[in-house]
């Protein structure tokens, strides 16, 4: 049985119908849905409106974004947009992502940008389209262009049944203009696509497992390749035996440069074969800081900067003498993206021209970052987007994209680089460390009247808005030194969220990481929020605080107070000091609550948390988050109810599972026994509540709930308990050593 005749679509097929047989190749299906051939490359400045829009003589139209769709419904809600601003039906149109050859460069999809950012240029290039197509009409008609409307893509003059022009026979060659960085959108009054909750684009194809991911991509002479690498963090290649390998049937050749080891074979299980019999010799680089002492390690690393992140009044005045002070130290792991299915790319290499298939988050900047890399000038490059499996953050799928564009280089023809399992958990970059101390004081009357708030993070080395550079693993075993750390800006969401007269949040910016890191969903945020929010319930339960109060009696904004309420409300909240209702049996429940304002400037997010724990075991059962989301303006309602639910599940997991382990240079997370992630029977029930605010901006709604997830499970887990867990994850085994020390254990 081989892996080209039954594979995930059949069992897919088959599960689906009730095990009906189907008589057709779904790796055949999936290359002709992936169609080798390629769009004609056209104009990418994102100031051209043609850049943007093509409208055909039948009406229909493709629109050009740069983002791209990582499972997250983008490309249904940016085909609202194009379709509302256009006044077009929303079947009219056809959507390409993530292709540097045709697409604009929007930067990366991510930071919960895809929406706010992309959607907002999508918006003002199809408005400057519309309005270009009326004035057309107009010239053509001689009438003035306020007595036209358009509707479904025709254009009508009012009162006059004669003049009726649709898009596609005013375009000629297309629009030759600008984009209009003053048009006039449409007012929300007006909406008839944005706001609802149409159907993604992209679940049907992928419910019956007839949607082409990356995985699925084939071309006709294509050759599979796979990178073999240490499983030392440093490791350098000190010789190769590729003789056992050579006998493998399907062996092409062997391609090595530097620290880079791969081996080709005209399958993909010959590669495989090929792969395990190659015999390399590598030796360590130096060991990583023991486990048990990472975050004082951590805190003892070089530090690049300080700086004041927030400074409000004068905290030492504050802290000098108040009716009571709280101290707390917080950790949060270094965890990796855990991404369901390995990394993989497709690439093809002829005439001086590369063209990688990657599901790559920044094709454009992944195209800058091949350019350096294979020397080959950046417009003889191409990238083109192809879904991944948990592709977000920068996991491995960059990596295969750089490992799949060297071997096509070098072999001259088209080459597939499937990652395994341990290369995709072991060898993709990882999340920073985080280390937070915080101090507060209160005064006779319970109010916080300072804060102070220490961060130790990694240090950014990439300037907002400029190419990705990052160490992939091919550059630095090829002998290609890039830049550190990608990490985000880590420094977001450190500052407190809340109404406090004396304030001084500092950020440390350590130089380097002790791995290879990049940004994780919510880079900084996650880590950060967990500390003050976690540190907010210590503080409200210090002054004898119902903790939902505690942080009402502190916030001005009345968007903030209402996702509060509305979790409040939603949860059946009733209000009470935390842990003054504990339970005595082996297993006991509580609630708790966590409040965050993105990077303190957009969407709103507050939940609540049930838990159960079992004071034996030191299991904790998340049962039940309560949800409340404002991110103003929503353009898909069910894609934003996606986002929510799905974002606070994989936290969950985050929460109380995810931690890389190594020892000495090895890294020992490698398949799901060694990084567990949480299982369907252990995902909480979900309850959102979604404040639509229309006609205010629109801003992210996926990174947004992940922040709010770690604290709320904290709090909820002291209120069940009385224990205080200050370091992610919340494992069984550090669960039964809180309360041990606390004398709450349970034989």
């Amino acid at each position: 049985m081989t892996t080209e005749t039954v594979n995930r679509r059949k069992f897919l097929q088959a599960s689906s119908a009730g095990l009906l047989v189907v008589g057709f190749s779904f790796s055949e299906l999936a290359q002709a849905k992936s169609a080798t051939s390629l769009r004609d490359a056209k104009s990418v400045a994102k100031d051209q409106l043609d850049s943007w829009l093509q409208i055909d003589k039948n009406n229909r139209i493709t629109v050009f974004v740069g983002k791209v769709d990582l499972g997250t419904g983008t490309k249904t809600a940016l085909t609202q947009i194009a379709a509302e601003e256009l006044s077009v039906p929303f079947n009219s149109i056809e959507m390409v992502m993530g292709d540097t050859a045709t697409t604009p460069d929007q930067w990366l999809t991510g930071a919960a940008l895809t929406i706010q950012q992309g959607g907002s240029e999508l918006r003002l290039a199809a408005a400057s389209a519309r309005i270009a197509l009326l004035r057309r009409a107009a010239e053509q008609w001689q009438v003035p262009v306020e007595s036209l409307d358009v509707k479904d893509g025709v254009i009508r003059q009012a009162g006059n049944a004669t003049r009726e022009a649709t898009y596609g026979s005013l375009i000629g060659e297309g629009f030759k203009l600008q984009v209009d960085t003053k048009a006039k959108v449409k007012p929300h009054t007006e909406y008839s696509l944005v706001g609802k909750s149409i159907p993604r684009v992209d679940i049907p194809a992928k419910v019956t497992a007839e949607h082409p991911y990356v995985h699925d991509f084939r071309l006709p002479g294509m050759l599979h390749a796979r990178v073999i690498r240490s499983d030392l963090i440093g490791a350098t290649l000190q010789s190769v035996d590729d003789s056992r390998a050579r006998k493998v049937k399907g062996f092409v050749r062997t391609v090595r440069k530097g620290n880079f080891l791969a081996v080709v074979c005209s399958s993909e299980w010959a590669a495989v074969k090929a792969a395990d019999a190659m015999q390399a010799q590598w030796t360590a680089g130096p060991d990583l800081p023991p486990k048990a002492n990472l975050y004082e390690a951590w805190r003892k690393m070089p530090m690049a900067k300080e700086e004041a992140t927030q400074k409000v009044g004068n905290i030492d005045e504050a802290l000098a003498s108040p009716v009571k002070r709280v101290k707390a130290s917080y950790h949060f792991a270094v965890q990796t993206h855990a991404s369901i299915g390995p990394s993989c790319a497709v690439a093809d290499y002829q005439n001086g021209k590369l063209v990688v298939w990657s599901a790559s988050q920044a094709t454009h900047s992944m195209q800058h970052e091949l350019s350096i890399i294979t020397k080959l000038p950046q417009q003889d490059i191409r990238l083109v987007y192809l879904d991944g499996a948990g592709c977000y953050g920068r996991n491995g799928h960059e990596d295969a994209t750089a490992d799949a564009a060297l071997i096509a280089m070098e072999i001259g023809k088209p080459v597939r680089v499937q990652w395994m399992r341990q290369d995709e958990t072991a060898l993709a970059p990882k999340s920073p460390p985080r280390s937070m101390d915080f101090e507060a004081a209160l005064d006779d009357k319970g109010n916080l009247v300072g804060w102070k708030g220490d961060f130790y993070i990694a240090l950014n080395h990439i300037a907002a808005f400029k190419p990705l550079d990052f160490p992939l693993l091919s550059a630095t075993e090829t002998g290609i030194p890039r830049p550190g750390n990608w990490v985000g800006f880590l420094f977001q969401n450190a500052g407190a969220p809340y109404t406090v007269p004396n304030i001084l949040v500092t950020t440390k910016h350590i130089a380097q990481t002790f791995l290879r890191s990049s940004h994780l969903r919510s880079p900084g945020r996650i880590e950060n929020s967990f500390a003050n929010e976690a540190f907010m319930d210590e503080v409200a339960f210090a002054a004898q605080a119902d903790p939902a109060e505690f942080r009402l009696r502190h916030l001005k904004d009345p968007r903030a107070t209402a996702v509060i309420e509305a979790a409040l409300k939603k949860a059946n909240w009733q209000s009470r000091v935390a842990n003054s209702a504990a339970g005595t049996g082996r297993v006991v429940t509580g609630r708790g609550i966590s409040y965050v304002r993105y990077n303190n400037t957009i969407t709103y997010v507050a939940t609540v948390a049930e838990v159960e724990v079992d004071r034996s075991t030191g299991q904790i059962r998340v049962t039940r988050l309560c949800i409340a989301h404002d991110c103003g303006q929503m353009i898909n309602p069910d894609g934003v109810l996606n986002q929510v639910e799905g974002g606070a599940i994989q936290t969950v997991s985050r929460t109380l599972m995810e931690d890389v382990q190594w020892t000495g240079s090895k890294i020992e997370s490698v398949d799901w026994a060694s990084y567990p992630i949480l299982r369907f029977p252990d995902v909480p029930r979900v309850e959102a509540v979604l404040i639509d605010r229309p006609g205010q901006p629109t801003w992210g709604a996926g990174e947004q709930t992940p922040t709010t997830i770690p604290a709320a499970i904290a709090n909820a887990v002291f209120d069940a308990t009385g224990v205080r867990l200050r370091e992610i994850p919340f494992t069984p085994e550090r669960v039964k050593v809180a309360l041990a020390a606390a004398g709450k254990a349970m034989a």
